[in-house]
């Protein structure tokens, strides 16, 4: 047990260190990296975007990866910004998969990071707190998957209360990688349509049409299968006061 406990330890202590080595690389590299991002990510500046973007060349994919991986370890900075560059620059097919997976690798990332430094704190709040209990109820694979299909929702957030809970790293990796893509492909095509909305008017539109019906009926069939359980168990609370009385 201690040593497969040091043997953890050392691989968390070696993924910390590469991964402040390859930022630190980043930074020493390009200096004026890590500002420009910020500043990009709070402004919205699409064009701006596109064209930094644009300037790497051959690396542009690259860069937009190491990008939205960044934003996504950060947790609070929006990174619509980035699928939507992604959209037109590369084109929804591969802007989609680019922003899918630095998304996916950026949220996988910052849920090591929780989970190592704050995991035995969030243990004792859980076992504190009746609403967290409840939470950490839901934290499985199907859960993840879900709340990380859902375009647009806070990623700092959804990272939080996974790394809060129980669930294991396999089921929130995998979680993340399936739920991201139709949620990523909903902001590609949006924003990519908004940015050439004279040529995609309709498509937008139906898009919309098409979400707005999907995920309102999952929304109501998860209400109605909830409000279902809530009723056999009041069934089976009275069959069982009958039976005693």
């Amino acid at each position: 047990m201690n040593n497969k406990l040091i043997t953890e330890t050392h691989i968390k202590i070696l993924f910390c260190v590469g991964l402040l080595a390859v930022l630190g690389g980043i930074h020493i590299v390009l200096p004026d990296f890590y500002r420009t991002v910020w500043d990009l990510s709070m402004s919205g500046n699409m064009e701006g975007t596109i064209e930094y973007l644009r300037s790497f060349g051959v690396w542009a994919i690259a860069v937009s990866m190491v990008i939205d991986i960044v934003i996504n370890i950060v947790g609070f900075l929006p990174s619509i910004f980035i699928s939507t560059a992604n959209g037109v620059l590369f084109g929804i097919g591969t802007g989609t998969i680019v922003s899918w997976l630095a998304e996916t690798i950026g949220v996988i990332i910052s849920f090591f990071f929780m989970r190592t430094l704050f995991r035995h704190k969030a243990r004792q709040i859980i076992e504190k707190s009746r609403m967290l209990s409840k939470l950490d109820e839901y934290s499985t694979l199907k859960a993840m998957i879900i709340a990380r299909a859902v375009p647009y929702s806070p990623n700092g957030l959804v990272t939080a209360l996974g790394a809060l809970s129980h669930i294991s790293y396999r089921d929130y990796a995998v979680g993340c990688l399936i739920g991201k893509l139709p949620s990523v492909a909903v902001e590609v095509v949006v924003g990519h349509d908004l940015v050439m909305l004279e040529d995609n008017s309709m498509r937008l539109t139906i898009l919309v049409i098409v979400v707005a019906v999907v995920y309102g009926g999952l929304w109501y069939w998860n209400r109605r299968r909830k409000a279902k359980k809530v009723l056999n168990k009041i069934k089976e609370d009275l069959n069982d006061e009958k039976g005693r009385s």
